[in-house]
């Protein structure tokens, strides 16, 4: 394919001063690929984190390394044996994992790792589903396998993944509790959930309900605490895997860990959900891809936007 489309990419792990907007070669697609010119993009923090290299067993040590995962934009070309898509139509979806590069004007990945954009839908709003609908949808009915009437507390209920953890658990027909800061008390209250605790002024191991589900999307709960939050027969789903806590999963089977697959049927059925607006990601700023670079850096630093962080590509 010709070169002249560019990207975010790095030729070496570090922090955000390794990042590059640059041009790059775009490969055509494989068999089994989609060749996607991307409208917008939305940065997660699994970005960075790969990024620097946190994941390097995985990723290697091939450079330079493109950046980003979740993407919204039209086809350009497809590989011989694709049969859902043709050039033209509007898509959004994921980039495969080890390559990624959806922070970019094109970005080729995996035919299953898309779904048709239904009109409804805006480019923006469609690129922000990809990482948070697949976490929360992975957890809470691949993982826990949620059933109507039970009761999920979700620690982080109004970050990308615990809103969308939130909104899916609803759709579950279960109730919904949750711990976020109390800023965002409202816009909690307001998705659904029941009741909603300030998490710097609750003591989660002192809660008085406990849970048939309890999903820790923020990443800040002991296993021990979430453990003891939950009912007979419940689970505590778990995002950031580590060696220790493999170990632990395959001795207490309430620990259950969550690592983002994307499957188009689980894609479609957040497309439908999002038409039908019974699930949103919040939009918190859009830029064009030459500011990305330092949205990513005040992200990665902790800045808090109250919703995704989005790159508009202008190609």
């Amino acid at each position: 394919m010709s070169a002249g489309y560019k990207r975010i990419q790095y030729s070496c792990y570090g922090g955000p001063d390794v990042m590059r907007v640059e041009a790059f070669p775009l490969p055509a697609p494989g068999k089994d690929e989609v060749l996607v010119q991307v409208r917008f993009a939305a940065i997660n923090p699994i970005d960075w984190k790969l990024r620097q290299g946190r994941m390097k067993l995985i990723t290697g040590r091939t450079f330079p390394r493109a950046m980003g995962m979740d993407f919204s934009g039209v086809v350009l070309a497809v590989g011989a044996s694709v049969s859902r898509f043709q050039v033209g139509d509007a898509v959004f979806g994921l980039s495969r994992f080890k390559e990624s590069g959806a922070l970019g004007e094109a970005v080729v990945t995996r035919e299953d790792f898309l779904a048709s954009k239904p009109d409804t839908l805006s480019f923006a709003d469609a690129a922000c589903l990809g990482t948070p609908g697949i976490t929360a949808w992975n957890g809470l009915i691949d993982k826990a396998r949620l059933q109507a009437g039970q009761q999920v507390f979700i620690n982080g209920c109004a970050g990308a993944v615990g809103e969308a953890a939130v909104q899916i658990a609803l759709m579950s027909g279960a109730t919904v509790s949750g711990s976020c800061s109390a800023s965002d008390a409202a816009r909690a209250q307001a998705l659904g959930v029941s009741t909603v605790y300030d998490y710097r002024l609750t003591d989660l191991k002192r809660l008085p309900t406990r849970f048939d589900v309890v999903y820790d999307t923020a990443a800040s709960m002991t296993v021990s605490t979430g453990i003891g939050l939950l009912r007979p027969g419940g689970c505590l789903l778990d995002l950031n895997p580590g060696p220790g806590k493999f170990l632990r999963g395959l001795i207490d089977r309430r620990l259950k860990l969550v690592i983002g697959t994307p499957r188009h049927e689980i894609l479609e059925t957040l497309a439908s959900a999002a038409s039908e607006a019974r699930l949103k990601i919040r939009l918190g700023e859009v830029v064009p891809l030459d500011g990305a670079i330092q949205l990513i850096r005040e992200l990665e630093q902790g800045r808090k936007l109250g919703g995704k962080g989005v790159v508009a590509m202008e190609r």
